[in-house]
């Protein structure tokens, strides 16, 4: 009785200092300089890129289909995007901005299968020197550090505009999106998708889905959510859009991402133990946040919302 007492014991304390710990080096959002750093972060000690691959995103899993390859998933959903928004349409040579590029992964699916012309772009400068390395000689791709809330391109520049699961990170969705669709080309393609919560006006939030909101805006610095029907609708009134936006939720496709994530450390521990004992905790770190994620997804707090539009 008294070694299973102890064993109990050092297990409530081992799950108190992972609280601890995950609390005192919680990322709150403050400025886009706080993305920036903790982007930075990420890109440096190389622990997301080990265990998620170039494409840092979520995966698409086909309804009905299992056992998918978490990396294969998240090229998939590059594709099913693709297709989704109409880019498929677009000739060879297009030119493509990459809101939010991250080290790149999509931006070179982009330019490898579709034969676009891609610049990505990323407020973390750790992600674009990554990004730089990591792209084979002769793909058309250029990245760039560069604020998506001030993007530093003439109206009409591109012929698409690709963004994945940046906008959560900004303090500002309606400058976002105006951003966005000022350097699209009239007739272009937007193709966007993104963290959502549900709509919390018409919805609101229980006690502990505010405290799970919280801990999910206070970790992976985001300054706020908003629902996939705000977000279009700050799509359609915007001067530069045709006004005819389409929305839709694709938590059955991206909802096991979250469990995926969790499991490919377990897949793949030597990717997270060559990287030194501090990998570890880094990693161990993370997972309440997966967790509570993968929770508000599935209960639909949370939404995976993709949109599609044209200049």
């Amino acid at each position: 009785m008294f070694e299973f007492f102890l064993h109990f014991l050092l297990l409530v304390l081992f799950f108190l200092v992972l609280f601890i710990i995950w609390r005192i080096n919680a990322r709150k959002f403050i400025s886009s300089g706080t993305v920036a750093s903790a982007y930075d972060a990420w890109t440096q000690d190389k622990l997301l890129e080990r265990l998620w691959g170039e494409h840092i995103h979520l995966g698409f899993y086909p309804s009905g289909k299992k056992n998918i390859d978490f990396r294969k998933a998240k090229v998939q959903f590059v594709h099913e995007l693709v297709k989704w928004s109409g880019l498929d349409k677009l000739p060879k040579g297009s030119r493509i901005l990459d809101v939010g590029c991250g080290i790149g992964g999509s931006s070179r699916i982009l330019a490898k299968f579709y034969g676009f012309n891609v610049t990505g772009i990323t407020i973390s400068s750790a992600q674009v020197k990554r990004a730089r390395e990591l792209t084979p000689h002769g793909l058309n791709c250029n990245f760039q550090v560069m604020d998506a809330l001030d993007l530093q391109f003439e109206d009409g520049s591109f012929d698409a505009v690709w963004s994945v699961e940046a906008g959560a990170h900004m303090n500002d969705k309606t400058r976002f999106a105006d951003e966005m669709l000022r350097t699209l080309r009239p007739g272009g393609y937007l193709a966007l998708a993104d963290w959502n919560s549900r709509n919390l006006e018409a919805y609101p939030p229980s006690f502990f889905e505010k405290i799970v909101l919280k801990q999910l805006l206070e970790q992976w610095v985001h300054p706020n959510f908003i629902s996939i029907s705000e977000f279009g609708n700050i799509l359609r009134t915007n001067k530069n859009s045709s006004g005819r936006v389409i929305s839709e939720n694709w938590n059955s496709y991206t909802n096991p991402s979250w469990y995926e994530s969790i499991i490919e450390g377990i897949r793949r521990p030597f990717s997270i133990l060559s990287l030194g004992p501090l990998a570890i905790v880094k990693s161990i770190r993370e997972i309440p946040t997966i967790l509570l994620m993968n929770w508000a997804f599935r209960r639909g707090l949370m939404e995976f919302g993709v949109y599609k539009c044209r200049g």
